[in-house]
């Protein structure tokens, strides 16, 4: 599971959502046509900042319906990158194991 957090500069945790599961699909994403998303991985913390944010929603926009991510995720991902993009010294965080 991979968790989602919204973070200050100084790392306070401003809003969160429950993740999503990780998949084979989402590891098997190709490079070049998703380059943020393919760079997500299970152990490791991904960090976009708000200039990263609006090139991850397109990502998510190009994913193919009911593919990689479920409608729920996808929502959830959206509904923090407008935080982040909505305010300054804020990051996306997807949290690994």
């Amino acid at each position: 599971m991979i968790d989602l957090q919204v973070r200050t500069e100084l790392g306070d945790i401003v809003a969160r959502s429950s993740g999503f599961d990780w998949t084979q699909e989402l590891i098997d994403l190709d490079r070049s046509t998703y380059p943020l998303l393919s760079g997500l991985c299970a152990y490791l913390d991904t960090v976009f900042n708000q200039r990263q944010v609006p090139m991850l929603l397109e990502e998510l926009d190009r994913l193919p319906p009911g593919s990689v991510l479920n409608e729920e995720s996808r929502s959830e991902i959206r509904r923090l990158c407008v935080l982040v993009s909505e305010r300054s010294h804020h990051y996306l965080w997807f949290v690994g194991d």
